[in-house]
């Protein structure tokens, strides 16, 4: 008699479809409700960021344009925008997302590329479409399209990601085309983000560390050339490193961010009390929006902002990993990854820990475009949470399947020759 042994939780992992190996689940499963302490943190954010707009941006309105609520209500406008983009993506089939990922990234690519000729100035940069009284920057789209190129390939390709040729080097060709299209603009800050979340993304696919890191000293000579090779570049590294001598030029904002951070204390001077608004720092709305947090809601705002983002990064990367596919699973990571990491280098830059990069803070900062996409974004990640986990009998089937595979192998082994 051949002995038998019941199945151990490594053969039902074996043979179980993981949300990373791009198989299909076994069984329909019915969606989960709509994940409510994700959605909780994105509006905390939004509704922290636009009192804080409206605060630090009042008196520059007013001397601007006369009105001093006028990013107020641009902000709005956007935020309305930005509710039906989340609604879009929450309620649609993130399929139709990996059903177009070609399209998608051909569109971002040629936007990205006409930019630079045709796209308004602002600040020296030339990184916006105008649309009227609106702007709009394609690195936006890009991000988006980025994400579900690797999130498709990397979950079609499966076990071949650890291969150098076929699953490591044709995902860092399309991401260096596309810092190589925001280094024209010139965006530095958001071709950094684009690299490092595609690192990210092939890390957890199951890329060797080897070649990441062969990827990241290969950019390195690059990275450290557009920076010397730069003049503005260069000064905005040496006022990092020396602030106080670069006060009255490129290290300016980062100076008076400091003192905002620094006036605020454990509970800030009050909102609406702020000292840097009038006049100190320029466009505190922007990318300096955590500056003015620091500074009328002290050390517990910023740790109020900072635990909303751990939240939005916890539920994200649960999301991920009870996705019904690997599609999923890589887009859900793979925009949480971003939110992540662009909240780390924006509140690096604030408390000057970090030069200075040109970088938003997601659902806080002002702006339209980037709020928009960052709130669909959201909406496709709380579209993915939906997707339940698989059940217990799922589990079960999978045993079953196991132990009548080795019936039959132990029957045609019995058999006489």
């Amino acid at each position: 008699m051949v002995p038998t042994r019941l199945a151990t939780a490594a053969d039902v992992e074996a043979e179980s479809p993981h949300p990373l190996r791009g198989q299909q689940p076994i069984v329909e499963v019915p969606a989960r409700g709509v994940d409510l302490v994700m959605l909780g943190a994105v509006f905390l954010l939004i509704a922290l960021g636009t009192v804080e707009i409206y605060s630090s941006s009042a008196v520059y309105a007013l001397k601007k344009t006369g009105d001093s609520a006028y990013f107020l209500k641009r902000q709005l406008i956007w935020t309305t925008l930005g509710f039906g983009a989340m609604w879009l993506g929450a309620s649609m089939s993130y399929q139709i997302l990996q059903r177009y990922t070609y399209q998608l990234l051909a569109a971002a690519l040629v936007l990205l590329a006409a930019v630079p000729f045709v796209g308004a100035s602002i600040n020296g940069a030339r990184r916006w479409f105008l649309l009227g009284p609106l702007s709009f920057q394609p690195v936006e789209v890009a991000k988006l399209a980025l994400i579900s190129y690797l999130a498709y390939s990397l979950a079609r390709k499966a076990d071949k990601v650890k291969t150098f040729t076929v699953g490591f080097v044709p995902h860092l060709v399309v991401c260096a085309v596309m810092m190589g299209l925001l280094l024209m603009q010139p965006d530095l800050g958001s071709s950094i983000i684009l690299g490092a979340t595609t690192l990210a993304l092939l890390f957890v696919a199951g890329a060797k560390v080897s070649y990441i890191a062969l990827a990241v000293l290969a950019a390195a000579p690059v990275v450290y050339q557009m920076i010397i090779g730069t003049p503005w570049r260069m000064r905005r590294m040496l006022a990092f490193f020396n602030p106080e001598a670069y006060r009255d030029g490129v290290a300016y904002q980062i100076v008076q961010s400091l003192i905002a951070v620094g006036s605020g204390g454990p509970t800030g001077v009050g909102l609406g009390e702020g000292r840097q608004q009038l006049g100190y720092m320029p466009e505190m709305h922007s990318d300096f929006i955590l500056s003015a947090i620091g500074e009328e809601l002290g050390f517990v705002g910023l740790l109020t902002v900072f635990a909303l983002f751990c939240v939005i990064l916890w539920r994200g990367l649960r999301a991920a990993v009870g996705a019904r596919d690997a599609y999923g699973a890589y887009l859900a990571f793979g925009i949480t990854t971003m939110f992540a990491l662009q909240a780390l280098f924006n509140s690096g830059v604030i408390l000057g820990a970090l030069p200075a990069k040109g970088l938003t803070l997601p659902f806080v900062s002002y702006g339209g475009s980037s709020l928009t996409t960052s709130m669909f974004l959201a909406g496709v990640v709380l579209n993915v949470s939906r997707r339940a986990p698989p059940p217990p009998e799922r589990a079960r089937a999978v045993v079953n399947r196991i132990g009548a595979r080795r019936r039959k192998h132990r029957a045609r082994v019995a058999r006489p020759a």
